[in-house]
């Protein structure tokens, strides 16, 4: 979907640092979406995203999508696949019917 959110998002980044920080995702869907932000992250790491609500989900890098001017933007897959995960965004997706 062409939606985006402010999340907070938190975790290692390539060099081992921990960190937590706001992050924009767009192309919101209900297995994950991608997210930008100014750290550089390690492709298979496991990050935690937290929504306006203060709901908070695990989610793996799947692939680095684009870097430019400071600005990464990664492809996120949720760890948990079950309600919490899929209720992540508070919207409805269409069926795969």
């Amino acid at each position: 979907m062409g939606l985006t959110a402010s999340v907070g998002l938190s975790g290692e980044d390539r060099l081992k640092c921990s960190f937590t920080m706001p992050a924009r995702a767009t192309n919101l869907n209900k297995h994950g979406a991608a997210v930008q932000l100014t750290r550089d992250l390690a492709v298979s790491s496991v990050v935690r995203l937290r929504n306006k609500n203060g709901s908070q989900v695990s989610a793996r890098i799947v692939a680095l999508l684009k870097a430019s001017q400071g600005v990464s933007t990664y492809a996120i897959e949720f760890v948990e696949q079950d309600g919490g995960a899929t209720n992540f965004w508070g919207i409805s997706f269409p069926s795969n019917a």
